[in-house]
Parts: structure tokens; sequence; C-alpha cells
């Protein structure tokens, strides 16, 4: 996922967990396969292989009903006890399929409710079934209209207005509100899904979707190839398709589809690339599916069916590294995840870094390198409001939860130490390395500590002048950047930057600035880069030459707004309120309202101008916004 998966529902402070640990990277490395503290799951008793969903999607209640069979291995072979992940789900029975076909009720209770990790479920194996090392436990339940990883949408929010949609959005631990199961990334399982829906709606799973299925308010998924939990991923409404190539496609509203196949066009192309340069694709179809706008992320790489804000959108195929960046997800992250989210750099680092290498392909070397820049500007923010404790890219945990607690430090440090390995071990070893790396890691989870052996022992122990371990380790569990690491640079953007700073002194005129040949980027980097004491005047101007307060690039009107708000550009308001209206992606929204909290004048127009959008927004959105609210209220500096 892009810039996007640091965020969390909870509308409280950050609670300590009683699953704290304060471990050492030395002990770290000695408890390479650690317990996930993020989920209750026993799985060091009990793994799940795959899932049988039978749902029925209740618009009215805005509830998921139904069950789930979950086909489990006992491997600890005196367990008696099932213990799942679930957030506010109603258990209505559980019961084990026996051998005879017949089925055993299973005794059930709760544990104790925790404010970010939900409530365990805890299942009584029968006596009857003591020895058995495979077992199927059926589970009838149904989920909240709070569910933490459903979006219910009334027709007016959607683009057609006429009918509801829901989606899902499983990452992090959220898949445990609307499944009872081990929520955790170390555990991966096929599934297969019967969705029950009115008839004049479509849905589609992160599964093998059928681009001609009939709307019969019936539908049959498969998936399989082992998945962790948070690509459990499902989506309801007025879906149409239109295909983009061979093995691709695009799901959307009808009122988006022409557009949405004219963003992506080059998606086959993307994909073609990419299996060059990584390995085969594994997963069969690669589709996308744009969402309403109340989508909280930019993308999420649920495999098969990647799903997309129409943020993205532009008109030009702009913004289309986003795509870039979730198919990379097909290899770092959905081939190979991360074994707890502590170890969230494997899937995002990495991803991040392979979405560059396909940038330089598909547009060029110097496109790459302004993300890049772009990309180091956040993770320097980050830096300065992220506690040192937490900027390794292992950290120990000691507070939070998987969804707010190190910014887009997975992101941008994981990129650049992976980029520090090329530099120093060459390109084309580097490049071996990767495709060794995902085909001996295939369908399977790892830490950060077994990352490090691996490392080792293809490239540190065979390279010994390189890179050491010692400086491998400063990476991953130190704060900061290393003295050694790569900063990035490009000559686009410092070329926009200096013209920002001509131009805001008055040496030329805004015609005189070739915007018209610039990326997007470099439209970003220009406006960060102009004077702060630039006049109201010179902001009319600037805002009347270049449109932008009336793009429809998001990440320019982004970046424009954020400016407006924290220069408190009163003529520009009235555009930034329309803008908070329009896009529900966090990332997009959220900086515009901190920047307005954090100006010194306007925290009460920003609370005024979120009471009046929330409700366009997703839960995950508009907690990050409140939070945001609390902190900006009690704002400190990042301490030890």
């Amino acid at each position: 996922m892009l810039h996007c998966k640091v965020f969390f529902l909870v509308a409280v402070s950050l609670t300590v967990l009683a699953c704290s640990r304060t471990e050492t990277p030395a002990a770290l490395a000695n408890d390479s396969r650690a317990h996930d503290y993020f989920s209750f799951a026993n799985t060091d008793q009990f793994v799940t292989e795959h899932l049988t969903l039978n749902l029925t999607v209740d618009f009215a209640a805005e509830q998921l009903y139904g069950s789930v069979a979950l086909h489990l291995n006992r491997v600890a072979a005196d367990a008696m006890e099932i213990v799942l992940d679930t957030r506010e789900l109603t258990i209505e029975g559980a019961s084990f399929a026996m051998g005879s076909g017949e089925e055993i009720v299973a005794d059930h209770h709760f544990g104790a409710p925790d404010v970010v990790l939900g409530t365990a479920l805890i299942i009584s194996v029968p006596p009857d079934l003591e020895s058995a090392t495979e077992l199927v436990l059926k589970i009838d339940y149904r989920s909240s209209p709070e569910a933490t990883a459903l979006q219910w949408l009334p027709p007016e929010l959607t683009a057609g207005g006429e009918q509801p949609f829901l989606f899902s959005q499983s990452q992090a631990i959220h898949a445990r509100s609307w499944v009872p199961l081990q929520d955790t990334p170390a555990v991966r399982i096929t599934y297969n899904a019967t969705i029950h829906t009115p008839p004049e709606l479509l849905a589609v799973m992160s599964a093998n979707n059928d681009p001609a299925a009939d709307r019969d308010g019936a539908y049959e998924f498969e998936m399989p190839q082992p998945i962790p939990s948070y690509l459990l991923a499902l989506a309801v409404g007025n879906i149409y398709f239109a295909p983009i190539g061979d093995r691709t496609g695009v799901y959307s509203e009808p009122e988006m589809l022409e557009a949405s196949a004219f963003e992506f066009a080059d998606t086959q192309a993307m994909l073609e690339t990419a299996e060059a340069m990584f390995g085969p694709y594994q997963w069969g179809r690669y589709d996308l599916l744009i969402l309403p706008p109340s989508f909280p992320y930019g993308g999420m790489e649920n495999p098969r069916l990647t799903f997309l804000t129409p943020s993205l959108l532009a008109g030009d195929r702009s913004l289309v590294s986003t795509v870039a960046h979730e198919l990379a997800h097909s290899w770092s992250g959905n081939l190979v995840t991360n074994s707890t989210w502590r170890d969230g750099w494997l899937n995002e680092g990495w991803t991040s870094y392979l979405e560059l290498r396909l940038m330089e392909v598909i547009y060029s070397k110097e496109r790459a390198a302004e993300e890049n820049v772009l990309g180091y500007r956040e993770l320097l923010i980050d830096f300065e409001e992220v506690r040192p404790k937490q900027q390794a890219l292992a950290p120990t945990f000691e507070s939070g939860d998987p969804d707010d607690f190190q910014g887009t430090i997975a992101y941008h440090k994981g990129n650049l130490f992976l980029q520090y390995l090329e530099n120093a071990f060459g390109r084309e070893t580097f490049d071996q390395f990767i495709l060794g790396y995902f085909a001996e890691h295939a369908f399977g989870t790892i830490t950060t500590e077994e990352f490090l052996e691996y490392l080792d022992k293809e490239l540190l122990s065979n390279y010994e002048s390189k890179v050491s371990r010692v400086q491998v380790e400063q990476w991953l569990y130190e704060p900061g950047l290393p003295d050694d690491a790569l900063i990035p640079s490009s000559a686009s953007l410092d070329r926009a930057a200096e013209l920002a700073v001509l131009w805001s002194q008055g040496e030329i005129d805004i015609v005189d600035v070739p915007t018209e040949d610039w990326s997007p980027h470099a439209m970003k980097h220009f406006i960060n880069n102009l004077d702060a004491d630039l006049s109201t005047g010179k902001l009319i101007e600037l805002d009347t030459a270049l449109g932008l307060s009336d793009t429809r690039n998001a990440e320019i009107g982004r970046t424009w707004f954020i400016q407006v708000a924290q220069r408190q550009h009163r003529p520009a308001y009235d555009k930034l309120e329309q803008y908070l209206g329009r896009y529900g992606r966090t990332r997009l929204v959220r900086p515009i309202y901190v920047a307005l909290a954090q100006n010194g004048s306007d925290l009460e127009l920003a609370i005024a101008l979120f009471d009046g959008a929330r409700g366009i927004y997703h839960p995950l959105t508009n907690a990050s916004i409140e939070s945001a609210f609390r902190r900006s209220s009690n704002r400190s500096t990042p301490t030890e």
C-alpha cells in the first residue's frame, strides 16, 4: 500500500499494550520466529490452512452474516483450545465437523476486550477430537455495523448515486472485524467463498473473479494461493468491467469505467515489465477496482484485484506510480510476507524500492529520482514526529498499534536501505539476490532476523569488503539514517526549487516557469519551495496562472492546500473546503487538517470543516484526523 498504512481508527490516546516487548536486537535475532504481538491467536498450537466463507451482504442492517469454516492443523499434540481474533463480532454458534459428517457443538467464550486488538474468541476442542490432527471448525456469526474493516456507503456517496456500495479494508488487523480467524500475517491461508448480494449488484473479492459473471445475487470465489488474512478483501456494488490487456482490466461503477480504462491502460505493459525484472507473476490475473472516493488509501494490494482510489484519475496518467507500487506488492508482501507488523518494512520498504525500479523503466531515471527525493522529504518529516525508538526498520514495541506507530518510515527508510545495498554490491549482483530472495521465500512469511540471516549468507559473507553485518544492523535497529546513507537527488526538482525562489523574489515572471513540461512531482516541489513570506497578492497570482485550486491532480492539490492552510491564505479557503469534501483518501486530507490546526489561528475552523465532511470519510480516515487534532492541541518534541 502506498504511503497509507499508518493510521488506526480508535479515537482514544495510544494504549500501552500488555504484549509489550523490550528485547534487544541480539535477543530478537535469537527469536527469529517471534510471536505476533497484535494477535491473540495461539498459532503455536493450531494453524489455519483454509477458510470456507458463506456470507450474506445486508445493506439495510450494514452487516455481513453467515458462517466461516476454518480448516486447522493441530501443531501441539496436547492443545485443546483454539484462540481466534475478533472485533465486535456476534458469535451465534460454533461446531466441529466429525468424520461421520455430523457436527458437534463447541463450547466457546470471549476473552477480555482490548482497545487495539479486539477480543479473543476461545473455542474448546471436544474430547472426541483430542487426537485429531486436522479439524474443521464452523462458526456462525454476524459483523457489527461498526466493523472497522467495512465501509457501507449509501447511494448518494457513490459515483452513480442510485445503488449502495460496500468495500473492505483488512490491513493491518481489521480482518478480525468481519471474519473470526487467526488475524496475523504469520499464517497464510487459501480460501473459497460464496457471497449473497442483492441481485442487481456485483461482488468481487481478492480471488478468481469472473469478468463475465452473471448478476444473480450469488457469487462463488476461490483463492488457490495461500495469503495472509490482511489480504482478504470484498467489494459489492454497481460494478462493471473493462479489459485493458490479456491478464489485466478494471472494475468500477459505470460512471468511472471509461476514465479508469484510459488512466490505467498501461497496466498490462507494467505487469510484463515487472515480470521481466522480478520473476514470474504467480497470481493469474491482475485487475484493478476503482472504489468510491471514501476509500482511505491510495491503493491496497489485494491479490488478483488491487483496490484503488479514484483520486488517481487525473486524466493524464500522471499518478500511475501508485499502480506500480501495488503491482510490486505481488512480489514483496503478497508473495513474500512480513511475519509480524513489526517487520512491516519487508513489505513496504521492498515495495517502495521495486516501485522506483519499475518507474525507471516505464518512465525515466529522472522520474524515479523525483519520487525518491519526495519520499526522502517525507521521511525527514516522520523523523521529527516519530519517537526515536520507533524509527528503526524493525523497532521494539512498547505501546501503540500497527496502524499508527511509524509513519512512512517502513516505506522510505526501507527503500533507502535497499538502495544502499544495491549501491554497495552493484545492481547486477543485487538483482540476482532479489530473484533468489523471492524464489526462496515464495508464499512464505519472514521476519527481519530471517532476512538478515539470508542476506548474510547470500551477500555479506560472500563480499566481506562491501557491507558488514554491523552496518546492516544499524539500519535495522537504530533510529534515523546511518551516516553513509545515500541521500537522493534530482536535477529536475533542483531546477523547480530554483525557479520557485526566483519567482518568489520577483526575478522572473510566472510565464517564464515551464510548468507545462513538468511532472506532478516537479510542480509539488516548486510549491513547497516558495518563499515563506509571499504576499496574498503573489499567491493569488500564482493560483490564477497555474490553476492550483482547481487542479484535477489530487497530489498537486494536496500540496497546494497544505501551503494555503499553513500560510493562512484565506482567498483559497472556499476551494480548500471543496477539496476536503471531494476526496476521502487519508493521505490527501489529513495533512490539510493538520496544517489548519497548527497554523495558530484555524484549529476551530479545521474542526468545523471536519465535522461537515466526516460523513463521507472512512472510519480509518476519521480516526486519523481526530488523532491529529489531539496531537495539535498538545504538541511536544519526540522523546526517548
